[in-house]
């Protein structure tokens, strides 16, 4: 069995999603378990270095509870220069709380983690989130939309990961 979580950056609103996943034997499908997904939220109108504290404080929590062999995160996508600033500092916390834990990490651009749940590269925001919720077999759409994220992710290090036993190691300096 593998633990995966899945990270969508983000200043305002950090998805994440958890999978449990084992490979199937024989004809076996893979067994994917959903163990939680959600968002950590930071206030607008609060200062910035309060706002990565949060996000800093929040992950700790989410990695403490959950122990994942790895970490899958989206790349920055680089759309709005004062809003990629924002992200960017986000993720640099994110890159700090993974690395307190020695927590091994993949990445994907959007484009990869569309096409590894779509086999479109281009596909939508809606395509993806069914996508999602076909492979974890779930009743309904994951929401917020930035959840459901987090669990794309997580399913994206699973398909390219995760399967074939090679959890990424932790980066070196």
């Amino acid at each position: 069995m593998v633990r995966i979580l899945g990270l969508d950056p983000g200043l305002a609103i950090m998805g994440f999603g958890v999978l449990d996943c084992t490979v199937g034997q024989g004809r076996s499908p893979d067994h994917i378990e959903v163990l939680d997904f959600g968002v950590i939220q930071t206030p607008a109108r609060t200062p910035i270095g309060d706002r990565l504290c949060m996000i800093h404080d929040d992950l700790h929590e989410v990695v403490n509870a959950f122990k994942p062999d790895f970490v899958a995160i989206e790349k920055l996508f680089f759309y709005r220069m004062g809003n990629t600033i924002a992200v960017a500092q986000a993720r640099g916390v994110v890159m700090l709380v993974l690395a307190q834990h020695k927590l091994p990490l993949v990445e994907f651009t959007p484009a990869q983690i569309k096409q590894a749940l779509t086999g479109y590269g281009n596909a939508d925001k809606l395509a993806v989130q069914e996508a999602v919720m076909r492979e974890l077999s779930l009743d309904k759409l994951p929401r917020p939309d930035d959840a459901a994220d987090g669990l794309a992710v997580a399913l994206s290090g699973w398909f390219s990961h995760g399967r074939d036993g090679g959890v990424p190691q932790p980066a070196q300096s």
